[in-house]
């Protein structure tokens, strides 16, 4: 059994587009629709990428990030997904809030004005401080890397 949370951590947001502020799906989603606004309709051909601005600007507390991420039903019917994923936007970024999408399908896939294009989540982060050193400890892992493990 999880333990309970605090309530929801307040985020400025200004919204100088046309659709509602980003909502939860259900109550347990971690992330907040992101929705296109856009004057027209933008048509991803296949290879193509494009930025699809929201109208929105975020004032983040400071020791968070927001994670632009894609949204599974768009990569799984259609191919397109976020290409830089995940997104991150940093705490003192004032600018808007843009979705870059790319299209990996065989369709050209078009983006219409209030589509739920991606996902928002805000996420704490820890700051570090490098530690030079001459070796590190070992682990069980030790030095193995993509595939190690194998498939199964």
């Amino acid at each position: 059994m999880s333990e309970p949370t605090a309530g929801p951590i307040p985020v400025h947001i200004t919204n100088k587009g046309r659709h509602p502020l980003p909502q939860y799906a259900t109550p347990h989603s971690a992330g907040l629709d992101l929705r296109a606004n856009l004057e027209a309709p933008i048509v991803l051909a296949p290879g193509q990428r494009a930025l699809i601005p929201t109208g929105l600007y975020l004032e983040l507390p400071e020791g968070t990030e927001a994670q632009v991420r894609p949204r599974s039903g768009l990569a799984l019917k259609h191919g397109v997904t976020v290409l830089n994923s995940p997104g991150t936007i940093d705490a003192d970024y004032r600018g808007e809030v843009g979705v870059l999408l790319v299209n990996h399908g065989h369709e050209p896939f078009t983006v219409n004005d209030g589509e739920r294009v991606a996902q928002l989540v805000v996420a704490a982060y820890v700051r570090v401080a490098f530690a030079e050193v001459d070796d590190l400890r070992g682990s069980d892992r030790g030095t193995g890397g993509f595939g190690h493990t194998g498939v199964r």
